[in-house]
């Protein structure tokens, strides 16, 4: 083990003294532009960072080491961070949300130049040995790349969906209640006030999308993606409507079908294992499509669009709630993100969902952003996970654990700083003489 090494308190001596070895808190300090913002202490005795930072950054092992070094970025670092090779001390593992928020801020890295970069891998590999530079298997919790998915289909083909589909969403619904609580709802809530509960925002966001849809009694709802059932047991329960849920995770549809004959709603609700697009019915009066876009993919809107319009009635309502960009330029989601939590998932701004909509026959009526109402959501979530934490350990692993708070906890600053936003799209299908059966001003 080599000394020690604190140099100015930030990690930032310039000599090492170890014939040419170069530490780990030497190496990980010499490529901050702005000093290390938070405690790095790796398991070679060396650290980096101030002495009185309040969070701590804890590499434990030559595993987490070979983790960062062959997969720099967020992908290396979750990787350390879900096997337990890295700690975070100075926040729970159910909501990093100030350590990250200090690191996305404060972290700051710089571009050696070639001589550095040579330099400072001989150094390191002087130290730690070259065996660190040999990646070690993921761990168990991390989907396929990309490019080894095309075995189970192509992307978004009907296998291939229902496979990562089942690789968020069948975790363990028992997990689920303890993060989400009794509304069992995985998307935005809408919150009535700043200091309502979840539950209350939960039941506001539902009642929003039926006041939107204007569900009155005996109408036919399509809800597609449906999740647990909230959506098409709040519409049933408060607006008397016959709804269809269909959802491509069957851990989903058996607790929802358990909740539909729980609350006695058997006679109005149905859920279906099934994908959206296999249902046959038609004609439906409203479609809510809540937190499914995401997982579409852009290339595949203009079919979905016109799927939904072509399965609506003349003046029939589509709200479509989901996840998008700031902007409308494409790009691909993080590592991380696509790994461990949304395979697939792809994200676009809202002016191409409503461009798709638009060309499907549509008529856009109103749209919402949400974006804040969603950064208060994840803290709920994050809060309830904290609260929970032996209990979904128990349920998931603490590797499953750590994922959904690291993830949580970075959509929450993505949503506050704007990165991506919720936005709520209101269309209709216009009947033949352009009526849309709309009041001049909102009814919501």
């Amino acid at each position: 083990m080599t000394p020690a090494h604190d140099g100015d308190g930030n990690g930032n001596g310039k000599g090492n003294g170890n014939g040419g070895r170069t530490s780990i808190g030497e190496a990980v300090a010499s490529l901050l532009r702005d000093g290390m913002p938070v405690r790095f202490e790796a398991y070679d005795g060396s650290v980096a960072g101030p002495r009185d930072a309040t969070i701590t950054l804890e590499l434990k092992n030559s595993r987490g080491l070979s983790y960062l070094l062959t997969a720099p970025g967020d992908l290396g670092m979750a990787r350390a961070y879900v096997s337990g090779d890295l700690d975070i001390h100075g926040v729970h593992p159910g909501d990093p949300y100030e350590a990250m928020r200090l690191l996305q801020s404060h972290l700051r890295f710089r571009a050696p130049s070639l001589g550095e970069a040579v330099s400072l891998v001989r150094g390191l590999a002087s130290t730690v040995g070259l065996s660190a530079l040999k990646p070690p298997p993921p761990p168990p919790q991390e989907h396929l790349p990309r490019w080894r998915r095309t075995v189970e289909g192509l992307r978004h083909s009907l296998s291939r969906d229902a496979e990562v589909i089942s690789h968020h969403y069948d975790v363990s619904n028992a997990f689920y209640e303890l993060v989400l609580g009794p509304s069992m709802a995985y998307t935005c809530a809408v919150f009535p006030e700043q200091d309502a509960t979840l539950e209350q925002a939960q039941f506001e966001k539902f009642d929003l999308v039926c006041r939107k849809l204007g569900l009155q009694p005996g109408m036919r709802l399509l809800d597609v993606g449906c999740g647990w059932g909230g959506m098409v047991r709040h519409a049933a329960r408060h607006y008397g409507v016959q709804a269809l849920g269909v959802t491509l995770s069957r851990e989903q549809a058996s607790w929802a079908k358990e909740a539909i004959d729980r609350d006695g709603l058997g006679d109005l609700v149905e859920v279906r294992h099934s994908d959206y697009r296999d249902v046959l019915e038609g004609d439906f009066d409203a479609i809510s499509s809540i937190g499914l876009t995401e997982h579409i993919g852009v290339r595949q809107y203009p079919a979905y669009f016109g799927f939904l319009r072509d399965h609506l009635r003349p003046r029939g309502r589509l709200l479509n709630h989901c996840i998008t960009r700031h902007d409308n330029r494409p790009r691909e989601v993080g590592a991380f993100i696509d790994r461990y939590v949304f395979p697939d998932g792809e994200l676009t701004g809202v002016g191409t969902v409503i461009s798709a909509a638009q060309d499907a026959g549509l008529e856009v009526v109103h749209e919402e952003n949400l974006r804040l109402h969603y950064a208060l959501t994840l803290r709920e979530w994050c809060r309830n996970l904290v609260e929970h934490w032996d209990e979904a350990v128990a349920e998931v692993g603490e590797g499953t654990a750590r994922v959904w708070g690291l993830y949580m906890a970075g959509s929450r600053i993505a949503f506050e700083r704007n990165e991506i936003q919720l936005h709520q799209v209101l269309a209709v299908r216009t009947d033949d003489e352009g009526r849309d059966g709309f009041p001049l001003r909102p009814t919501w």
